[in-house]
């Protein structure tokens, strides 16, 4: 296996372009979620949902409702929802790479939620989906039971397995619910008589995450999708990757033919925000080595124990990351309540970024509240004067 050499700033453009933030701007949504292979699904919302964030960062200001429409298309279904670094949407045609994990849920037979009957509470939901699905879970019957969110009705555990294993399949998000439906309608024909072994699905898999990440190593090969080094080293030599050395890091790493190719083409990296849960974030460690930033949903972390904030969204400058920002929106205000910036050459692309960002959510201003180091404040108030109106806190 030939070795080639990647300096710091190649390695992070060869993973900027991957994910669609570098070089040949992407067309549209649709085309997004091909080129990423799934997009992260999450409850929590500030500027917007993640996986409008996603979008947004890679093609600009598009309207969220054509983000939404290009993911769940009403004609016909484009994409599913099911777990693949987590909860995301999937391209449709991906459909067969996941047999290895529904094949796997059908010999588990449950989840870690129980049924007292299971197989009436299946049948049940199943019986209700052909006769008039697709449906929403309250149609079936309800989400919870009133208590905590994980103490979900008997129907909510019922069509959640059936998710699990395949016969049902999420077709959409409606208000944030998901919708379900037969896999056998939703499904196009083709996609559910191919059928992959275990090694094929892995395989696709870890030939999805190297083009997805451009440069990866085994470890975050696996990671991607939640795979165990074992099973990724079980079909890598099937892989096709080129073994290269990154600038500052004593593994090996891996990319595609084609990725290393791409560095002879000029790019043009976006200056955006990225939300915490976009795809090039995924794994903590990966993001440390290529870009030397500790990365942290701080959502789930003690208030006085956050380093960047609730929300903290990294701003990608170039093929750096140079800062962080926890962001909130008031009326027509987006409201910096903490930005943190590697120094002063980070200021004049984190106004824009904030410009950016201000823009999109059509507010008018924008407020600066806590600014590290605090020095910065007065240079940032001044890039970013000339962009939009600005507010001391």
């Amino acid at each position: 296996m030939a070795t080639e050499s990647l300096s710091i700033s190649e390695a992070r453009l060869v993973a900027l372009r991957a994910q669609g933030l570098a070089g040949a701007k992407l067309k549209d949504p649709a085309s997004m979620l091909r080129a990423l292979g799934a997009v992260q699904l999450d409850t929590i919302s500030v500027l917007a949902r993640t996986h409008l964030l996603v979008a947004w960062s890679r093609l600009g200001p598009i309207a969220s409702d054509k983000v939404e429409a290009a993911y769940w298309s009403p004609a016909a279904p484009t994409s599913f929802e099911y777990w693949a670094h987590a909860a995301c949407i999937i391209p449709i045609q991906r459909w067969p790479t996941f047999e290895f994990r529904r094949r796997a849920a059908r010999l588990r037979k449950r989840r870690w939620h129980r049924l007292e009957d299971p197989e009436r509470a299946i049948e049940l939901v199943r019986s209700r989906l052909v006769s008039d699905g697709p449906l929403l879970a309250s149609d079936l019957g309800g989400t919870t039971r009133g208590g905590p969110w994980w103490d979900w009705t008997e129907a909510k555990i019922a069509v959640e397995t059936l998710i699990d294993t395949g016969e049902v399949v999420c077709v959409a998000r409606r208000g944030w619910r998901r919708v379900y439906d037969l896999a056998e309608r939703a499904i196009p024909a083709e996609l559910l008589e191919v059928e992959l072994s275990d090694y094929d699905c892995r395989l696709a898999l870890v030939r999805e995450a190297a083009r997805s990440l451009g440069v990866a190593t085994i470890q975050d090969l696996g990671r991607h999708h939640k795979m165990t080094i074992a099973e990724v080293k079980e079909v890598f030599a099937d892989a096709d990757l080129t073994q290269v050395t990154v600038e500052g890091s004593d593994r090996p790493w891996y990319a595609t033919r084609a990725a290393l190719e791409g560095l002879a083409s000029p790019a043009r990296v976006r200056t955006t925000l990225l939300s915490p849960f976009d795809s090039l974030l995924w794994e903590r460690p990966f993001v440390e080595r290529l870009f030397g930033y500790v990365h942290r949903l701080e959502a789930y972390v003690p208030r006085p124990m956050r380093v960047h904030g609730y929300y903290a969204m990294p701003i990608l400058a170039g093929t750096e990351i140079i800062g962080a920002v926890d962001p909130a929106k008031a009326k027509d205000t987006l409201v910096v309540r903490h930005i943190s910036l590697t120094g002063a050459s980070a200021v004049p692309q984190a106004a824009i970024a904030l410009a950016n960002a201000a823009s999109w959510i059509n507010a008018a201003g924008i407020q600066l509240e806590r600014v590290t180091p605090e020095p910065l404040r007065t240079p940032l108030q001044g890039a970013l004067a000339g962009r939009i109106r600005t507010e001391a806190s």
